[in-house]
Parts: C-alpha cells; sequence; structure tokens
C-alpha cells in the first residue's frame, strides 16, 4: 500500500488539508480528494490546458503538477473565480459572447484569462491569442473567446474609472 502524505495548502481562499499519494498530480487530488470537479481532465499531458490553475499567481497545468508540490502554496481554482453571489467578469463574457460549447476547456480558458486580465487589464488581441495559446477547444473557433476577454477588459477597466 502506497504511503500517503499530508498536504497543507490554500485553494479558493480557504485552508485545505489532505492526504494524497506522491505519484497524484495535482489534478487527480483537487477531483478526487477535494471534491473540485471544476477542473477537467483533458489530455492529462499538459497540451490541452482544461485542467489549469493559478498556483501561487501563475498558470499551470495542474495534471503536471504532483499534489505534494501544493504544500503550502495558494491555487485558485474555476471554483474560486466567482465572487460570492454571482459571475466574474470574464465568465459573464464568456456566456454573453458564445465562448464555449461543450464546456470540457471553459474552465481552463476562463481561469487563463483571469489571470491575464489580472497583468495586463488592456491587453491587445495579439496578447489575448499569445496568453492562450495553452489552452486547446476542439468545438469553436477561438474567436468568440477572444471576443470575450476583450469584452470583460473593457467591462473591467470601465468599472475602475468610477
Amino acid at each position: 500500500m502506497p504511503t500517503k502524505t499530508y498536504v497543507q495548502t490554500t485553494i479558493n481562499g480557504e485552508n485545505v488539508e489532505f492526504l494524497c499519494e506522491p505519484r497524484q498530480s495535482l489534478l487527480e487530488c483537487l477531483r478526487d480528494v477535494v471534491q473540485l470537479t471544476g477542473s477537467k481532465e483533458g489530455c492529462n499531458d499538459g497540451n490541452c490546458g482544461a485542467c489549469t490553475v493559478m498556483m501561487d499567481g501563475r498558470i499551470v497545468d495542474s495534471c503536471l503538477v504532483l499534489g505534494v508540490e501544493a504544500q503550502g502554496a495558494k491555487i485558485t481554482t474555476i471554483e474560486g473565480i466567482a465572487p460570492a453571489g454571482g459571475l466574474h467578469p470574464v465568465q459573464q463574457a464568456f456566456l454573453e459572447n458564445a465562448a464555449l460549447q461543450c464546456g470540457i476547456c471553459t474552465p481552463g480558458f476562463i481561469v487563463s484569462s483571469k489571470a491575464l486580465l489580472d497583468k495586463e487589464p488592456n491587453p491587445s488581441e495579439e496578447r489575448i491569442r499569445f496568453w492562450l495559446a495553452g489552452n486547446l477547444c476542439r468545438c469553436t473557433g477561438y474567436d468568440k473567446i477572444v471576443r470575450a476577454v476583450e469584452d470583460a477588459s473593457a467591462k473591467m477597466s470601465k468599472g475602475k474609472k468610477k
């Protein structure tokens, strides 16, 4: 029987403790141990971005990070993006711009988009496309996704000027 490791971390602003096997990915720990199933398993080899989370302020493919590496880290999953009682402007823009279809890639795109807008509030289309290059979608062309990020950027910038 494999030995489990005790991990203390912060997920979506809450202190979380869990046990995991040293070989388990952060994605497996989030979904199977912590029961946060918003991050999706697409490729399980770091190519699709469906499992993207923020870890200590940077985006990572949670399928490539070991659960034990979460020790002491601050992690934000798709479940931690929305404020209480509403949607984050990125989520709202994805809905309004029909930037999603089947939904497998959507959590990763939203987490990546929020991370971009946190760092660059008014990115160019080129920067958006570059930033989201690690996220793959099989259902849409990427134009609606890019437009949603541009729309969220405009709304968020407008809200800050008040």
